[in-house]
């Protein structure tokens, strides 16, 4: 018996690989519709009092900037920002911001706020955001150096130029927080929700 239970799938609005794999592990039948938005110039407008926010404008943005092409179709955007303190993050450019990144996370601990909006022909039905706060291991600069030659490329796919589903868990000596909002997607009240709008059987 299948869990989604809508005749038309769920939207994605990210081209985010790990949230596609969360959702579709998660039984969900979906489709993924990247968001054309300039990030930067949404927070810029926006002007967001702090990541938390930040998050979840942009989550908002991106769902809606996908539902003006996709009547009547759930879409779910979602975003991720991160920051230490007063200083935030965004994804590395280079192997060089990566590497700064690296050092100014380590031995230190810093909060990963995951949003998500879901939105029907422009209608904002359903948002959250949750935070996880993350403790990086006081690893040398040789550590760093060495993971990223191992992660290459995938060190600029995140924020924080790591990914904890991979080697990047040898980075952290203390986690706290739900494991899907690390990742990026607050799955468990995303589901809560689907399950009360009729749109996943449970």
């Amino acid at each position: 018996m299948p869990l989604w239970l809508s005749a038309q799938p769920l939207v994605l609005a990210s081209r985010s690989d790990i949230r596609g794999k969360i959702l579709a592990a998660a039984g969900l039948r979906f489709e993924i519709r990247p968001a054309n938005v300039d990030e930067r110039a949404i927070e810029a407008a926006a002007k967001p009092e702090d990541a938390y926010a930040g998050a979840r404008i942009l989550a908002h943005a991106k769902a809606q900037a996908v539902s003006a092409n996709m009547p009547g179709r759930p879409v779910l955007g979602a975003d991720q920002t991160l920051a230490r303190g007063a200083q935030r993050f965004t994804k590395p450019k280079d192997r060089t911001d990566a590497l700064a990144q690296l050092r100014a996370l380590r031995g230190r601990t810093h909060e990963l706020h995951s949003a998500l909006a879901l939105v029907v022909d422009g209608e904002l039905l359903f948002q959250c955001v949750e935070t996880a706060r993350l403790s990086m291991r006081n690893v040398s600069d040789r550590f760093i150096d060495d993971y990223l030659d191992m992660v290459g490329d995938l060190a600029l796919g995140s924020v924080g130029a790591y990914q904890l589903e991979g080697i990047g868990v040898h980075l952290f000596e203390r986690i706290e927080g739900d494991y899907f909002t690390i990742l990026g997607l607050p799955l468990l009240p995303l589901l809560a929700y689907l399950r009360n709008a009729g749109l996943v059987d449970g």
